[in-house]
């Protein structure tokens, strides 16, 4: 039995019938396609490496202590391994056709939360994988871990004997109450240990408060109220999903001679997207202000391996109104600087360790209220999500067959009707685009602008 972080927790009770909160992706793979029981072997194989796999939530009596993750003592992973195909000619609108449908369907939460579709009949006789996992579990980092636990980067890598496994018997209510409340001592004993440190340094201690305050009023001062736009408000069950891709190699060069990260240089890709689609909407993107949620990983080498959210967030105003490409990279690249500097990703941090000493029972309540309150009532504050994560940059490999490509999916919350995932792997950086199917599903408009960006700012240098 283990306990949930209050962050992964909150990934649970935010999601409602409408908002579902699983991360995903598509493994696109050379021929020929693997067979159903090629993949089945080779999850049996892994499966120790990935727990979490076959363990499900429990909630805790009265919501006396956070969720808990039990094993499943019915695991079958035939349930989790799942075979489609594409009718001819397997083309990329047929895909994304399945990508949106797939997303759209909630994981089943009385079993582990995770599904892998096997997809046959794309293009050029290739194939692909599906992962679907619920936020809970991992975040982008820890779930690029996953995949490289899932994959090898050996092509002729041998499978090892399944281990033995034995699901240990679910605990009582009255187990998981009195696991809760000693856990809860634990924390309470660990920020003891920290007043004799902070007693002892007293300079140190007053920075580290002024740094947290100042990254609130920083994140306050960029939640203010923005002018009403078509990519936010209330969102439906359906989802929209779209993709492109560019070459990292193009997007360091661009980050050498212009001045920028690759991040920096690929926000303002996005940035040119985003600009795209206001206009498509019959908006003027001159007047408007498109503030997005910008994960950054706050993971210590204590949470290395570790499936689980450590995260926090930096709001960035995308400058959707410069026409000019090099002008947006440095507009970009100074707002970010500033975030960084902001002290904004530690309060957020601090807030997160703060609240794992709060009743859970409170922080479920306020959480699922919270959510009402969004799918009524409009928030003109975070308009979109941008997720960047570094992926591995070398050929991974599945029963032999080359991994081509990942593209990504984030989901979409009340609120937010698109959100933009972004990693890259093996060379390249791939873009995933997710749309609420009702109230923008025109969200290839977003990726394909995304590649007009880039190439605006190789055409600038």
């Amino acid at each position: 039995m283990d306990r949930m972080h209050t962050l992964d927790a909150e990934f649970l009770h935010l999601e409602d019938r409408v908002g579902h909160l699983h991360i995903a992706g598509i493994a696109v793979f050379e021929g020929p396609a693997a067979t159903e029981q090629e993949l089945s072997d080779l999850l049996e194989a892994k499966l120790h490496l990935i727990p979490r796999y076959r363990q499900r939530v429990r909630t805790v009596p009265l919501e006396l202590g956070r969720p808990v993750w039990v094993d499943d003592p019915h695991f079958r992973l035939g349930y989790h391994l799942r075979h489609t195909a594409l009718p001819a000619p397997g083309d990329d609108e047929a895909l994304t056709r399945l990508m949106g449908r797939l997303m759209s369907q909630p994981l089943d939460p009385e079993r582990p939360l995770w599904e892998t579709w096997l997809v046959e009949g794309l293009a050029d006789g290739r194939w692909a994988l599906i992962f679907k996992v619920h936020h809970c579990m991992v975040d982008g980092v820890s779930g690029v871990g996953l995949l490289t636990a899932l994959l090898d980067i050996d092509p002729d890598a041998m499978l090892e004997a399944p281990h033995a496994w034995t699901p240990e018997l679910e605990p009582s209510g009255a187990a998981m109450v009195l696991d809760a409340w000693a856990g809860l001592g634990e924390d309470l004993l660990d920020r003891a240990r920290e007043l004799p440190d902070a007693v002892l340094h007293p300079e140190r201690t007053a920075r580290a408060m002024a740094s947290a305050v100042e990254g609130f009023i920083g994140m306050g001062r960029h939640l203010r109220s923005t002018p009403p736009l078509s990519i936010e408000g209330s969102i439906g069950p359906h989802r929209a999903w779209a993709h492109s891709s560019v070459d990292l190699a193009v997007v360091k060069s661009v980050g050498a001679k212009l001045g920028g990260t690759v991040n920096d240089v690929v926000l303002a890709a996005v940035t040119r997207g985003y600009r795209d689609l206001l206009v498509a909407h019959g908006e003027d993107p001159g007047d408007a202000i498109v503030r997005t949620a910008v994960p950054v990983s706050v993971r210590h080498d204590d949470g290395i391996g570790v499936p689980d959210n450590r995260v926090s967030v930096l709001l960035l105003e995308l400058p959707v109104e410069l026409e000019d490409p090099r002008e947006r990279l440095c507009v970009v690249r100074e707002r970010m600087e500033e975030l960084k500097s902001s002290h904004m990703a530690e309060a957020g941090e601090w807030l997160t360790s703060t609240v794992d000493l709060a009743p859970p029972v409170l922080i479920g309540q306020l959480s699922r209220l919270g959510v009402r309150v969004l799918s009524r009532l409009p928030q003109h504050s975070v308009h979109t999500i941008t997720t960047n994560v570094p992926g591995p940059q070398f050929p991974l490999y599945c029963c032999g067959r080359r991994m081509l490509e990942y593209r990504p999916f984030v989901p979409i919350f009340h609120g937010m009707r698109v959100a933009t995932a972004i990693l890259s792997y093996d060379g390249q950086v791939a873009f995933g685009v997710t749309g609420d199917l009702d109230t923008a599903p025109d969200v290839a408009v977003l990726a394909d602008g995304i590649v007009t960006g880039l190439d605006e700012l190789v055409a600038a240098t």
